[in-house]
This record gives structure tokens, sequence and C-alpha cells, in this order.
């Protein structure tokens, strides 16, 4: 909840002209504004190759009696491409479990909408060693009964709660580890061809001092980027780290 009109549109502009100037056809930047300002946004960004737009929530309803809550339709018919669900905030802050992000995904997906799925854990669960638990059963509850097909239009994301607004980071080696652990588990109930592709972002505090470190873990695939998004050069300096690492990797 950042940002007024003016603001979101100078903000995307220059992210815009950012991945203009080192456009990478297999790095896809995607923008998520508040719901009010998605409309702008997508103009301000339309026709730029390589940057897409995505909401930040959505209703688990086609439609009806639900003031004030968004469709998957009125979202997709407005250019967005890609939806956020579960993020921790919404878990903590509004009380969705798995069972409803379930039904979000599987409505997200109806309407041609890619699902970033977050998933993480609390510092209370990771002190207590049931982090791995916890990933476990919000996959299997919330993701992975969509079936094959449809988790392999998806993208997960990785949030260590304890790592969000408190300065503090996973390391590169606790990435790798959890990321690893959620592909083992989509492979182990899902296929290991569905979970090689399946897009693994990494989303705890990423910023530009540790983003090229944590983007060189094998099973991290991007990041899904929270304050450090809010300053253009910030953002641009992430992806400038995505940019080097798929550099590397083609070398």
């Amino acid at each position: 909840m950042n940002k007024t009109r003016h603001e979101a549109l100078e903000l995307a502009a220059s992210v815009a002209a950012g991945v203009s100037a080192q456009p990478v056809a297999e790095l896809l930047t995607l923008l998520f504004p508040p719901f009010p300002l998605l409309g702008d946004v997508h103009r301000q960004i339309s026709g730029i190759d390589g940057v897409g737009l995505g909401a930040q929530n959505m209703h688990h309803e086609t439609q009806g009696a639900y003031t004030g809550e968004v469709s998957a339709a009125m979202l997709a018919s407005i250019g967005v491409s890609h939806v956020i669900l579960g993020h921790s905030e919404r878990r903590q802050y509004f009380a969705e479990d798995n069972a409803l992000l379930l039904k979000k995904t599987q409505q997200a997906l109806t309407h041609s909408l890619t699902p970033v799925f977050c998933i993480g854990e609390t510092l209370p669960e990771r002190e207590s060693h049931t982090h791995f638990e916890v990933i476990r059963r919000q996959l299997e509850e919330g993701l992975l009964p969509a079936g094959a097909e449809a988790v392999s239009r998806c993208i997960v994301a990785y949030e260590p709660v304890w790592a969000i607004g408190t300065g503090v980071t996973a390391s590169s080696a606790q990435a790798q580890e959890m990321h690893a652990f959620i592909r083992s588990v989509v492979a182990e109930k899902l296929g290991s061809n569905v979970a090689q592709q399946l897009p693994l972002l990494y989303g705890g505090s990423c910023n530009p001092a540790n983003a090229a470190e944590l983007f060189a873990c094998p099973d991290v695939d991007g990041g899904l980027i929270g304050g450090a998004s809010l300053k253009a050069a910030d953002f641009l300096s992430i992806r400038t780290a995505m940019l080097q690492q798929l550099l590397h990797a083609k070398a």
C-alpha cells in the first residue's frame, strides 16, 4: 500500500526505461501496483518488451455480492497477467488459509492469470525447527492439489517471514536449502518435470547488496521484491544482478 498515482507513474516510467536499456528476452520484470493504479500503470508500460503487470491479490469467487473485492476476470480485462496469492501479509493480517488460497489459485488460472503463490515460515516456526513442515503443508494444501498442469502455469515465491521488513535476510545457504526443499516436494507430488520447470522466487528483504549472492543459488530463479522496489534505482540494480546471473549461466 504505497505510492499515489503520480508517484506510481513516475516509478513505473523509470523502471520501464531501465528495462528498455537492458533488454533480455528470458528476463521478465513485473510491476504489482495497488488496485486503483493498475489501469494507469498498464498504460504507462504498454508496448514495452519485458515488462508486465500484476495485481497484489484477488477474490476467490467469479463475481457476486462481495463489496470491496476484485475478481480475476476484472483483472484480466484491464491487462493484468499475474497475481500475487497468499502473501505473508495476507496470511497474517487477513487470515487467508491454505484452503482459501487453493480456491484463489484455481480461479486465477481459470482466467489465464499466472499465480505468484507465496509460502513461508515465521520466526517462531524456524526457531522451533518446524519450517520444513510448514512449507510442505502450505504446498500440499494450498497449491499442489490443483494438479500438475495447473502448477506448471504457476510461480512460487518463498518468503521467510522473519526476514521481511526486518533488515534480516536469509543467507544464500538458507535460501538455497529451502528452494531445493520446495522443488523436492513438488517433484515428489507432481513429478520432476513440473518441479524443474517451476520458477522459484526469493522474497525476503532482497536488496542491491545481497541480490547477486541470492540469485547465484541454483534453485533461486528470481526475486519477489518488497521495500527495495519502491526506489527505481534499487529495483533496477537488483534486476541487473539477475541479468548478470542469466548471462553467466549462458557463458
